[in-house]
């Protein structure tokens, strides 16, 4: 009897075996790639950093959020403790056994610390000079800033990159571009809510290539809020799609009263800063351009541009000369 009780249990104990050694599904590098490349977008946005190495470093430290750091932790970009750390800890045997590292209440906070760690750290700075879309100086960047130790890593998160087409995230319309390189439809985008004009434009409300507002997509610069000018476009319509009034929006755009954009100019929706609060310090002119397409391109309002850099704000530019933005 006693035999028979045993033989019995075993066979229950491996049918049910399966079931729990699958409660833990293995992510694929496609499905990670589709769960969080909208917050790498939204970060190359705000940050300067590709979207395709902020993807490629979570996919490669991170295993795919299948390593046990990222999944006891949330932490994706193996980011150690470090002196300045506040938050909570874990010990993980990586280049020495028991090391600290970082843990998140979220993968969006492991995310976000990301791109502050390479947004405040001194190391990083030389990073920001290369384009969003030149993958392969941001990744060799980072091996010579000493991000890890790994002889081959930016070899590594090159092919990441290349493999995947990540590179395309890196391009305007990206998350479409990818979307149709992989055979999928794009995201369709909400629609965002009509704002009171007492309540203006809430930076925090947008989400960049996620969230529409009447048909434009909002985008973020400096931590200013804007969009791009369609065909025949009128400061008049656009404003009023977002509860100001035109004369508002041309101040905030430094413009003159009677101007109007063109197709694929920055319309900002709220103030510029005073200063550029990214790492870079200088811009190189390229062309003929003006210190206002600058101060565009930066989110910086015009005047105190051109004061810091001792011109007028209609100077006339020469190529290859250098601007200060903060």
């Amino acid at each position: 009897m006693n035999i028979l009780r045993k033989t019995i249990f075993s066979v229950l104990f491996l049918a049910i075996l399966p079931l729990f050694s699958g409660a833990q599904t293995q992510m694929t590098r496609e499905e990670y790639i589709e769960k969080y490349k909208n917050i790498a977008i939204a970060h190359m946005q705000y940050y300067g950093i590709p979207a395709s190495i902020t993807m490629a470093q979570g996919i490669l430290e991170s295993n795919s959020g299948n390593s046990q750091l990222s999944r006891s932790s949330n932490n994706h970009f193996g980011i150690k403790c470090k002196k300045n750390w506040t938050g909570e800890k874990v010990y993980h045997d990586d280049d020495e056994k028991g090391e600290c590292f970082r843990k998140y209440p979220s993968v969006e906070e492991s995310y976000l610390d990301h791109a502050e760690f390479l947004d405040k750290s001194p190391r990083y700075d030389s990073l920001f000079v290369y384009s969003s879309t030149d993958y392969r100086s941001w990744a060799r960047g980072l091996k010579a800033a000493g991000y890890a130790t790994a002889p081959d890593y930016a070899e590594r998160l090159i092919r990441i990159i290349e493999e995947n087409k990540l590179y395309l995230l890196d391009r305007d319309q990206g998350e479409k571009l990818y979307a149709e390189s992989h055979g999928a439809e794009p995201a369709v985008e909400a629609e965002m809510p009509v704002m009171g004009r007492e309540d203006g434009v809430n930076p925090n409300a947008f989400r960049v290539t996620i969230n529409a507002h009447r048909g434009y997509n909002v985008y973020r610069t400096n931590n200013v809020c804007y969009v791009l000018a369609k065909e025949d476009d009128k400061y008049e319509h656009i404003a009023s799609l977002f509860e100001m009034s035109a004369k508002v929006m041309r101040r905030y755009n430094d413009v003159a009263p009677d101007a109007q954009p063109m197709k694929g100019d920055i319309v900002f929706i709220e103030r510029k800063r005073k200063a550029w609060e990214g790492n870079v310090l200088l811009h190189t002119v390229r062309g003929d351009e003006s210190l206002h397409e600058i101060s565009q391109a930066y989110g910086i309002r015009l005047r105190p541009l051109a004061r810091i850099n001792k011109v007028k704000p209609n100077v006339k530019l020469s190529n290859g000369q250098t601007i200060k933005v903060r």
